[in-house]
């Protein structure tokens, strides 16, 4: 059992809904990763989803696109991500940390040499967006191995069939689009969700998590009614993409997630 699961067993029992923050790892700076970390724990985060940064992040709008450009930029690569975690696991060694990004750094990397390192530093989930499950199988052994979780994509599109092959390799959680296109999309409406939950649930007793449009407090609480979890990413690297200083990513961080966190626990108290 990792983090995900003891943190997904641990909100269970309160009856809770888990938050994950979802940042990009070298934006707007590498030195602000850790701290920004850090902050969302402290503000009601109960998992990390950290953006491994990739030069064509074709499932991400324009806010992430952008974010990976500038993280780039920074120098970052795969191996400083993987050092990032290292450094947070100095002081936080309970939080989970689920690694989101795109095949590609991962193979230059090498499958092995990635999972070994991804589990000596303490990662305990991989999302890999563009990995389908036909694909996996080699990586989604190397992680199991490793006690590390390979997280996979339900979308709105993805048919009962399809979905029964995704959650019978999928562990740790499973991740449900909740609209169409990509992240960060403007439209906010979350009619069909309760139906798709339904149809997963039949086929998985993984936690659900439900991201893509949620970008506020009214949002994640309508996604909170029927998800375990909710997934925040494009509007909260908007706001640290405007930081200069560690002073102000902790004060944006606090500013947009407090009511973010307190929206959830009324979505459970209903």
């Amino acid at each position: 059992m990792n983090r995900l699961d003891k943190t997904f067993k641990k909100l269970a029992k309160k009856d809770k809904k888990a938050l994950i923050p979802f940042i990009t790892a070298g934006h707007p700076h590498p030195l602000m990763t850790v701290p920004a970390m850090h902050a969302l724990v402290n503000e009601g985060a109960n998992i990390i989803e950290l953006g491994m940064p990739f030069s064509d992040p074709m499932a991400d709008g324009v806010v992430i696109q952008q974010s990976s450009e500038i993280a780039l930029k920074n120098g970052m690569n795969l191996s400083l991500v993987l050092d990032i975690v290292s450094e947070f696991r100095e002081q936080d060694d309970k939080t989970p940390v689920v690694l989101m990004g795109y095949l590609n750094p991962i193979e230059k990397f090498g499958y092995h040499q990635f999972v070994n390192k991804a589990a000596e530093v303490g990662v305990d989930g991989l999302l890999i967006v563009d990995s389908p499950p036909e694909e996996s199988e080699e990586l989604v052994k190397l992680l199991a191995k490793n006690n590390i979780h390979q997280i996979f994509l339900i979308a709105p599109t993805t048919g009962k069939k399809r979905q029964k092959y995704i959650l019978s390799m999928a562990s740790g959680f499973v991740y449900c689009v909740a609209l169409k296109g990509v992240t960060g999309a403007n439209q906010s409406d979350f009619g069909n969700l309760e139906d798709q939950i339904s149809s997963v649930r039949n086929y998985s007793k993984l936690p659900l998590a439900v991201g893509f449009g949620v970008k506020d407090a009214n949002s994640a609480q309508a996604v909170a009614k029927y998800a375990d979890a909710v997934v925040i990413g494009s509007a909260l690297v908007e706001k640290l993409g405007q930081c200069e200083n560690q002073k102000q990513i902790e004060d944006s961080i606090k500013s947009f997630l407090k009511p973010i966190r307190k929206s959830i626990n009324k979505s459970v108290k209903g």
